[in-house]
Order: C-alpha cells, then structure tokens, then sequence
C-alpha cells in the first residue's frame, strides 16, 4: 500500500520539488496539498492522510503551532528555510526536519528513516498479538509488560496509566480506546469509559462496580449490559 501525502507550504515552487521528489518514490504519492495550516486542518478531517510534509513559516498559524493543535496527527516531516526549529520539532516526534532547499538525497534519507520506523512498529505490533506481553513507551523508556501482571488500565485522555500487580504504575502517550483493540483478544475488559480491566484480577464484584486488588472500579452507564452479562457468566463458572 502507498503512503498518503499531504503538502502543506505556501511557496509553490517548494510544493513542486517535494512533489518531484516523491515521484521518484513508489511508495510515495501526493492525495492533497494546499498553502496554511487552516486548510490542512480540513483536509485531514476529510481525508487518510498517512504523511504530512510541513512547512513551518506560514501565514496565520506557524506549522509547529500547527502540529501541536491536532489531537491524532500523521507522520510528519518540517520542511523548512530556518535552523531554529529543529529542537522544537523533535520534541513533537516528527520523523526529520528537512531545511530548504531539499536535495533528493536528503529527503530520501528521511524517507529511509520513515519505512524503518514503520518496520519496527509493524513487527511489534505482530509481537504483541502473538505474546504474552505488550510493549509501551513511557517517557524515553520502552517497557516490556506481561499481560498476565497487568491489574487495570486507567484512561488520563490522551495518556493511559497501567496498573500492575508489583504495585508500579506505567503511564504511556496511549489513548484507551486504542489499547482496548491491541488487547480486545486477551483476558481484558472495557467496564467503564475510563477504565479496562484484567478478568482473571477480579476479586469481588456488584453490579455498579468491580473489585480488582484492592481497587473499586466503576461500571459505566454504556458498559453495564456487556459487563453485567459478562458477571453473570461467570457467577455460573
């Protein structure tokens, strides 16, 4: 499958030569492009954007401002005229910082760096359906977590904070629902829009909340049919 770009600069003649460059690259095609932030902004409410090519001096909202406004962002390289961004961007993870003008072999390597990010990510994620374990990132940390050590997942927005039986508290960049589809096979339970649990952790329960260690966790409203058929199963077990 090809990687879906989007080009975001207002100078046409940089759009041309990322565009040219990315012809030369199978794996690459341009789906959209425009020159500010603000349509940017529709066109990824609109459309799979996959990698987005960002220019950092704009009119309106600068593209590191940009970034940092959106909730779940592509993958993102700066294209820019100016040095003095580069910490900043890799602060908000982008994949390279390309200053201008962009010769292909540099923005080749970029792309080199991409595909083998995406590898690692790809091969983890097999690892983890097929594991006993997961693997989270928590600050400049990778952890290894058994599956089987995990009490519950508590949702902080657009952090998680997983509960183990040795009493830590690992808190990844990790949305719930995200997490909830990596352990949707695994002996895990969504009871409450904040909170997942370990199944086989259950110590007690009633039908407005459930005891896990020593731990209360609420049953949410919209959860209550699946959890509470869910209890009854197992009162029969």
């Amino acid at each position: 499958m090809k990687i879906k770009c989007l080009l975001v600069d207002d100078e046409p003649l940089a759009i041309k030569l990322i565009e040219n460059h990315i012809s030369k690259i199978d794996t690459l095609e341009v789906v959209a492009k425009c020159n500010n932030a603000l349509k940017a902004f529709e066109i990824l409410n609109t459309q799979e954007i996959d990698l987005m090519f960002l220019d950092i001096k704009m009119p309106s909202l600068t593209g590191i401002d940009f970034l940092k406004t959106l909730k779940n962002p592509p993958k993102t390289i700066f294209t820019t005229a100016y040095r003095d961004y580069a910490i900043e961007s890799y602060d908000l993870e982008a994949v390279d910082y390309l200053l201008k003008p962009i010769t292909f072999e540099r923005f080749f390597k970029a792309i080199d760096r991409l595909l083998r990010e995406n590898k690692i990510v790809e091969s983890t994620k097999k690892e983890t359906t097929q594991a006993d374990y997961i693997i989270v990132k928590s600050g400049n940390k990778h952890h290894k977590i058994v599956m089987g050590d995990i009490l519950y997942i508590e949702s902080l927005k657009d952090y998680i904070k997983i509960h183990t039986i040795d009493d830590k508290h690992i808190v990844s960049k990790y949305k719930i629902g995200d997490i909830e589809q990596d352990l949707k096979e695994s002996h895990f339970l969504r009871v409450h829009r904040s909170y997942i649990i370990n199944i086989n952790k259950i110590n007690a329960f009633t039908l407005s909340d459930i005891e896990v260690s020593s731990t209360e966790i609420p049953i949410g409203a919209s959860y209550k049919d699946k959890v509470v058929s869910f209890l009854d199963r197992l009162k029969r077990t």
